[in-house]
């Protein structure tokens, strides 16, 4: 949370562009906060994107799409399954092209969601984007969920929020947040 993982992926894509090199832009579907298929960052840059699904092959859908596309580039990574995860690593291994995955590590419970576990194993290469804690100057390693201002250490994995729900924090302060 409060990376800046969006606006990289929004800066990468427009780098290709910008040397007219295609690129696909994909998000998961379950991400509806600015719309199905809409990668927007916090500081109001938004892109229409694919929505992937849970149906959805993605390997299929780029190389029906574009196979000469330059760069893969998706966001919400951490929602994808792991036939999801072969499927991009199949882009790359057979269709040559790049892709990036940008997502959570880790959820608010500290479990690694699906698609981050697979990308772990998966991915020739993990690149680590760093925030601060919410309440101090620690790196953020960790996701607190709020409710009412109370943090919320159970409950189902996936609840589709920004930092009214979610603040990045530090090991101390995801055990002793401040109220």
């Amino acid at each position: 949370m409060n990376s800046g993982k969006t606006i990289e992926i929004l800066k990468v894509a427009h780098n290709y562009e910008e040397q007219n090199k295609s690129v696909i832009l994909l998000t998961s579907a379950m991400d509806n906060r600015a719309g199905v298929g809409i990668i927007s960052s916090r500081i109001g840059i938004s892109r229409s994107a694919i929505a992937i699904d849970e149906d959805m092959n993605i390997y299929e859908k780029v190389k029906n799409t574009n196979p000469d596309a330059a760069c893969v580039l998706i966001d919400e990574a951490q929602f994808l399954d792991k036939n999801h995860i072969l499927q991009c690593a199949k882009i790359v291994d057979e269709l040559g092209i790049p892709v990036m995955a940008f997502g959570l590590k880790n959820d608010f419970q500290n479990e690694l969601f699906t698609g981050s576990y697979y990308l772990l194993l998966y991915a020739d290469k993990i690149e680590e984007m760093k925030t601060i804690c919410w309440f101090c100057r620690k790196k953020a390693t960790m996701v607190v969920r709020v409710e009412d201002g109370k943090p919320v250490y159970e409950g189902q994995q996936i609840k589709i929020g920004g930092n009214e729900s979610y603040y990045p924090v530090c090991r101390v302060h995801y055990q002793k947040m401040p109220i």
